[in-house]
């Protein structure tokens, strides 16, 4: 018998469906699906509630924040608010990357202030206060130049309400084009401060130190030059705070580590640089690099893994990785959102499919795909709760 024969012989006789394939893990609950604009940002209220944002990347945004209801996305708190005065960024939301419900049911809204990645202008980034009984805007903080940047793109943020008269806030600075950092926001006085400015925990790995592989491809960008940088060049962004408030956990986009530093040493304004960094822990590699990290009461880490379709959870004791939900659905996981009834809510964005995306990356997928590619959020009951 003939080599060609036998071969024949196999191809005719295995259907494609015998033939081993990757095996999710975890059961993936469709929550809502996005036809429109990418969403980045999901959080959940204590009562159910869900909101959503939509950064002005180059996608036709409507609203920036909206509330699911039955499906579909309305605008929040209104359509006026997220109308954005061009002759006043402090009037209304600009271009807001991140959503988060705070312990005690209030809603936070982070305003990049930077619609396409552009220099930021007094006004423009912020957080708003929103109270959830009344759906009306009752806090405000503005961010000074000297702490948003004209070039801080403001990514994420997380909450200590135990410290200070009215808490602390944390934010990630996760600029392409400036300093990375961390922000921290006195939500009593409103004042605010830099640390870790620049430090090389905030900034994304260099090309040579790490190749983000998405959908098996090198996720690479072109530049003008002729050089190519990898594609998820962004840093600082990923947040999380320990159960018991004493770190900070962070991540840069273009990485593929963990790491931590001293809430104490940051909320204090008076800390050098080389006090925080002092703090600073290097908590290792996760297996893959992330976007969102979120935290829960017991002590465990969750993180997202968007070179693996999956997420990841690192327990408080032997401080292990472990997968609990691998799907091929989730394209690109971004943000999540505990909620109280342990489910675990994720955005799947797609944003190395997104058109600013594709547009200087090395990153081919069918036309097909892209014009009917639906974004997703969805949820996984993972038991714990914050």
């Amino acid at each position: 018998m003939s080599n060609n024969h036998q071969k024949d012989t196999l191809q005719n006789n295995i259907s494609s469906q015998q033939l081993p394939t990757d095996e999710p893990l975890g059961v993936l609950e469709p929550v809502a699906y996005f036809h429109g604009a990418m969403p980045t940002g999901v959080t959940v209220s204590q009562h159910g509630r869900i909101f959503v944002n939509f950064p002005k990347w180059g996608d036709d945004v409507q609203f920036t924040v909206a509330e699911i209801k039955n499906g579909k996305t309305i605008a929040y708190p209104d359509e006026s608010f997220n109308r954005t005065d061009p002759h006043d960024p402090a009037k209304a939301l600009v271009s807001v990357q991140s959503v988060v419900v705070d312990p005690i049911d209030r809603l936070w809204i982070l305003d990049t202030g930077s619609p396409l990645f552009q220099p930021t202008e007094y006004g423009g980034p912020k957080i708003v206060c929103v109270d959830l009984t009344k759906d009306q805007v009752i806090k405000k903080i503005l961010f000074p130049q000297d702490v948003a940047l004209p070039t801080t793109y403001l990514n994420d943020i997380r909450f200590d309400l135990r410290r200070g008269k009215e808490g602390m806030a944390f934010i990630t600075d996760s600029s392409q084009k400036g300093p990375n950092g961390i922000i921290i926001v006195d939500l009593a006085s409103g004042e605010s401060w830099r640390h870790l400015h620049d430090h090389p925990s905030t900034k994304p790995e260099e090309l040579q130190n790490f190749l983000p592989i998405v959908e098996g491809r090198p996720f690479l960008e072109h530049q003008p030059d002729g050089s190519v940088k990898q594609g998820a060049g962004m840093g600082s962004d990923g947040i999380a705070i320990s159960s018991d408030g004493s770190r900070l956990y962070y991540c840069p986009l273009g990485s593929r580590k963990l790491y931590s530093v001293d809430t104490g040493t940051l909320v204090d304004r008076t800390s050098d640089n080389r006090k925080v960094a002092d703090t600073v822990v290097n908590e290792g590699d996760r297996g893959g690099a992330a976007d969102g990290l979120e935290s829960d009461a017991t002590g465990y880490i969750y993180s997202t893994n968007y070179e693996h379709n999956s997420i990841l959870r690192r327990h408080p004791d032997n401080r292990i990785w472990e997968t609990i939900v691998h799907d091929q659905r989730l394209l690109w996981p971004d943000t999540l959102s505990l909620a109280l009834d342990g489910y675990l809510y994720v955005t799947a964005n797609q944003l190395h499919r997104q058109a600013r995306t594709k547009k200087d990356m090395t990153f081919a997928v069918s036309p097909i795909l892209c014009s009917e590619s639906v974004l997703t959020l969805h949820r996984f009951y993972c038991g714990r709760c914050n």
